[in-house]
């Protein structure tokens, strides 16, 4: 397969442009990426390199190995794969977890705060629903582990974007190891490249609350295409930095990009003087006992993917919800400055249902999704409010999801599959389900209409 040039080499003004011309660029830009903020001028070079900058500098084992990416990746929607993924990542590393990991405290659904006919029900509706686990903590302590089909409790999950929280966590730990000095220092004063242009105005906090102003997420398969070079590329990083576009002022608007995300190991990486999975191996799953996992590398030796593509079992999601819920603090041990947690779950005004690698309860909104507010594509429905105002939840491809509820003492976890079309997945139904089931003397506010 060959991977031609047919861009042009230069800035071509859409001024310039036929009619007819101008217009289907703009409307086959508009239809991948959706906002409107795109201008006519500047859309064809900010969604594509040339051949020679995409393959001239490197060796031609790289072109080799991104075209079997390529190819791959082409083929996964027919098989079912989901657009945008890779049925299979091909250079995994390993990311250690703790040497001796101990297991979670457990307690027996019967003596358990939660009503039997509670938990039950979560289990029906999770195992229906193409899931593969279902934990349930409470009080300290697992009251529900279940899993389905063949899936065992060592089972790897295929994280997608459940492995956003972690990057918050791990530049929260490198805040505390004192390589980063705060939220709101440059990324710029290690990702160099980006000192004296417009990019030096993104800060840390900007990674993780999706305001870096960097082009919004979108899918392609076009081998020249940004999106395309940024998830297969085998030095995809070097897109990330040099290539990848500022499309508004950093901190101003919310937008979800993975590869926002994806910078985040970029800049472990240069704060610490350690890969990034070396880094959340260390200092995220080992100091909660977790067990390990792998991740995809773009290349031998080379960096990791940030923003997905991490495989760690149910357990280690649940353990980081429950560092969370304990405000960052695991067996006494402070992991994470007094506040940070409180920072993560913090929306900002760009989207009140988005805070630092999660997301919020906010105010009641029946569809809502991870993309801009006013984008409707993958939005889950939420059947009714939350019935704890202070709900705050991962939330991967899949409807993978981790609720953290303070408010009940409560962390659940669903992992596996895309649930079936029918019936409608519920984002609410579980929490929901099981807050139900807890006695309380008072209510908390619920999420507010």
């Amino acid at each position: 397969m060959h991977l031609p040039d047919t861009r042009p080499q230069s800035h071509t003004p859409s001024s310039r442009l036929k009619p007819n011309a101008r217009h289907s660029l703009l409307a086959g830009v508009a239809a991948l990426i959706l906002p409107v903020f795109v201008q006519a001028a500047a859309a064809e070079p900010l969604l594509t390199v040339s051949h020679e900058k995409a393959f001239g500098p490197y060796p031609p084992e790289v072109y080799e190995t991104y075209k079997t990416r390529l190819e791959a990746y082409k083929r996964g929607p027919a098989e079912g794969t989901v657009r945008g993924g890779l049925r299979a990542y091909d250079v995994l590393e390993p990311v250690p977890g703790a040497v001796d990991p101990r297991p979670l405290p457990t307690r027996p659904a019967a003596e358990s705060a939660i009503s039997i006919q509670a938990i039950e029900a979560a289990r029906e509706y999770t195992e229906a629903m193409n899931s593969s686990a279902l934990m349930i903590w409470h009080r300290g302590a697992v009251v529900e582990e279940s899993y389905f089909g063949d899936v065992r409790r060592d089972a790897p999950i295929v994280s997608r974007s459940l492995a956003k929280p972690i990057t918050a966590v791990a530049i929260g730990r490198a805040i505390v190891e004192g390589h980063i000095e705060s939220l709101d220092q440059p990324v710029a004063d290690f990702i160099t490249e980006w000192q004296d242009s417009d990019k030096a105005a993104i800060l840390v906090r900007h990674l993780l609350d999706m305001r870096s102003g960097l082009l919004p997420q979108g899918f392609s398969d076009d081998p020249l295409n940004i999106f395309t070079l940024t998830y297969l590329h085998p030095h995809h990083e070097d897109f990330l930095v040099h290539h990848y576009p500022l499309t508004h002022e950093p901190g101003t608007r919310y937008e979800y990009s993975n590869a926002t995300s994806e910078l985040v190991a970029v800049l472990i990486e240069r704060a610490t003087g350690q890969r990034y999975h070396d880094w959340v191996s260390a200092e995220v799953l080992a100091p909660i006992g977790a067990p390990g996992g792998s991740v995809w590398i773009n290349r031998p030796g080379g960096v990791a993917h940030a923003g997905c593509c991490i495989l760690l079992p149910a357990e280690v999601w649940l353990r980081l919800g429950v560092l969370l819920f304990q405000d960052g603090v695991w067996e006494g041990r402070r992991l994470l400055e007094p506040g940070y947690v409180e920072a993560m779950r913090t929306p900002t005004a760009a989207n009140p249902h988005a805070g630092m690698g999660v997301f919020v309860a906010g105010p009641y909104v029946e569809w809502r999704g991870s993309f801009h507010p006013d984008i409707e594509k993958s939005r889950a429905w939420h059947s009714e409010p939350y019935l704890a105002a202070d709900t705050f939840l991962f939330d991967g491809y899949g409807n993978q999801v981790v609720y953290v509820i303070p408010s009940y003492e409560l962390v659940i976890l669903r992992s596996g599959g895309s649930p079936p079309k029918q019936p409608q997945w519920d984002n609410v139904y579980l929490p929901n389900t099981i807050m139900r089931g807890i006695d309380k003397d008072e209510r908390p506010p619920a999420q507010p209409r």
